[in-house]
């Protein structure tokens, strides 16, 4: 027998007949038929995202944007002027922060495509093709991570060329650019409903006002001890917060003494419970927001 493979013109894809006749075409019997095409199908949806990013490099450009500007900013022209305490150097507390901003900052990115893809018609097309319904929602996770490793990996060269060094190790800088990727991988989910959510691309780029106090009302360019009492409390508990002093501490790269309060004392627990939360809520929301639409 011969599997049936079906071409959208719309999304790029090729999806295979996924009854019993395809699954035995590729030696896949019996319960692993659906895992085995669950798998399958998110892959093709990955490389049809990727092949995008491909094709048009200057969507990296665009999103790196902000946090280059940053950089920029917060090292070259105020840099000299900021003093986050105990003599520590601006620039070693401040980029670990932008690295974790990035990565928070990102759910936008994934929030603003997956609307587009909607207004589009490409979500509907998708679903109507045979293939993995979760397919569309976890393709579009793995990808945005790829994404993600590469934007951070840009991030990490702009830090080594402005003289931020990790003091760390190596399997402690790993681990801290693992603590930034779950984080990540976390806030994709919550960019994925809230596409899914948003009627259109206007809508989707008001995200900002979101997004921009939930980067920066953190650790990321100032430690919480040196906010107002209520807006450093917020800051402390801020997920942002969490896995900034997390890989500062990673890195090696020095921290002033803060208030004492357990959420920062255990910010290396924290920058890994906070992204299990948010993916334990939002997953399942995404996954349940995708599978109702058109209902």
């Amino acid at each position: 027998m011969s599997t049936t493979n079906t071409t959208d013109t719309t999304t790029g894809t090729t999806a295979g007949t996924t009854g019993p006749l395809a699954a035995d075409a590729f030696g896949v019997t019996g319960p692993e038929r659906r895992l085995y095409w669950a798998f399958a199908d998110c892959w093709t949806v990955v490389q049809r995202d990727l092949t995008h990013l491909v094709k048009q490099p200057s969507i990296v450009a665009w999103q790196l944007g902000f946090p280059i500007v940053s950089v920029l900013l917060f090292v070259y022209v105020f840099g000299s002027a900021m003093d986050v305490g105990e003599g520590v150097d601006f620039k070693d507390y401040a980029m670990p922060g932008m690295f974790a901003m990035t990565m928070a900052f990102g759910f936008m990115n994934t929030a603003m495509v997956v609307t587009i893809e909607k207004e589009k018609g490409v979500t509907d097309r998708f679903r109507s093709m045979p293939m993995s319904p979760s397919a569309v929602v976890a393709g579009r996770g793995v990808s945005d991570l790829l994404h993600a490793a590469l934007d951070l990996a840009i991030m990490a060269g702009i830090a080594l060329v402005v003289g931020w060094r990790s003091d760390g190790g190596l399997l402690a800088t790993l681990a801290a650019f693992g603590l930034l990727l779950l984080l990540r991988f976390a806030l994709i989910w919550v960019g994925i409903y809230l596409g899914l959510l948003m009627p259109n691309q206007e809508a989707a780029g008001s995200l900002f006002a979101v997004a921009f106090p939930f980067g920066m009302i953190s650790s990321v360019f100032t430690p919480p001890s040196l906010m107002p009492d209520w807006l450093g409390t917020i800051a402390m508990w801020n997920p942002v917060s969490a896995t900034s002093d997390a890989v500062r501490e990673l890195f090696g790269n020095p921290l002033p003494s803060n208030g004492g309060g357990w959420i920062e004392e255990n910010a290396m627990l924290m920058a890994v419970v906070w992204p299990l939360v948010i993916t334990a809520v939002a997953m399942p929301l995404a996954v349940r927001k995708f599978q109702g639409l058109g209902r």
